[in-house]
């Protein structure tokens, strides 16, 4: 009888050892944040260190709470501006547009095998991100262009919305930062290459993000803030960007690499 106990006792401590260790292997797991799907958008933005830490006070002067970063709204319907002229009032120099290739970040097909990735060139003089912040960058990065300059654009309500949907369509995941630099790219594309619409910028550019599912306000918000109020997302032209999760672009990482943000690396091209 002592035998048929001790058994029983040495199974059922086995068995509490398992359930022991199962609990502790689950408790380290949430601690060291491998579930992140309840992760907010202010948590994932404060997680990136070169992201401005006054970005709320950058956008109308809004809270942290006002700012929408990632909450996507439901498509919008149809509406009579998707009839009305392509045009596009801007200030920005009017030059004859420049060939460009594989700019979007909405790529589902591989082109190569193995691509190595670009790297920043890094300036003479160590970047001063609080320089960039205080400037009203909203992403500090290690190779600024100070003398890069973007004259400002003027959107017709028709490119507004365009923009906007855009903008959601090629990288909504990234939330109003995200946004801010398609919205950038999309103006240095006005400024230094000459489109006059987004449409043209589209079609010339080659972008591929879905602009019939609606918007959110980040998106909205992003316009505004690199449009309406002329600022810019980062201290440097941006030409080009791709996802290479999505896709490899040996052309990509040919160009001047300027950063990544979440998994969309962005590029200006070499030269003029």
């Amino acid at each position: 009888m002592k035998n048929f106990f001790d058994k029983k006792i040495n199974t059922v401590l086995s068995i509490a050892l398992v359930l022991i260790s199962v609990l502790i292997v689950v408790q380290s797991v949430f601690a060291g944040g491998m579930f992140s799907a309840g992760e907010t958008a202010d948590e994932a933005v404060a997680v990136n260190a070169n992201v401005n830490p006054r970005y709320a006070e950058l956008i109308d002067g809004k809270s942290d709470k006002e700012i929408v970063l990632a909450t996507t709204e439901p498509a919008e319907p149809e509406t009579t501006k998707a009839a009305q002229k392509k045009t596009q009032e801007t200030t920005a120099k009017a030059t004859k547009p420049k060939k460009t290739t594989k700019t979007s970040t909405a790529q589902t097909t591989t082109q190569e095998e193995t691509v190595a990735f670009a790297t920043a060139i890094p300036p003479a003089v160590p970047a001063d991100y609080n320089a960039q912040w205080n400037a009203g960058y909203l992403v500090a990065i290690d190779n600024p262009d100070t003398t890069y300059k973007c004259g400002q654009v003027t959107l017709s309500d028709y490119d507004r919305d365009l923009l906007e949907r855009l903008c959601m369509g090629e990288f909504g995941s990234g939330g109003f930062v995200g946004a801010a630099l398609i919205a950038q790219a999309v103006k240095n594309a006005m400024c230094f290459d000459g489109y006059t619409s987004v449409q043209s910028i589209i079609d010339g550019c080659h972008y591929t993000g879905r602009t019939d599912v609606g918007t959110n306000e980040a998106c909205k918000q992003a316009v505004r803030y690199i449009f309406d109020e002329n600022h810019d997302a980062v201290q440097h032209r941006i030409m080009y960007m791709y996802n290479p999760l999505l896709v490899q672009s040996a052309f990509h990482e040919s160009q001047n690499y300027i950063l990544t943000y979440e998994d969309v690396r962005f590029f200006d091209r070499w030269g003029y």
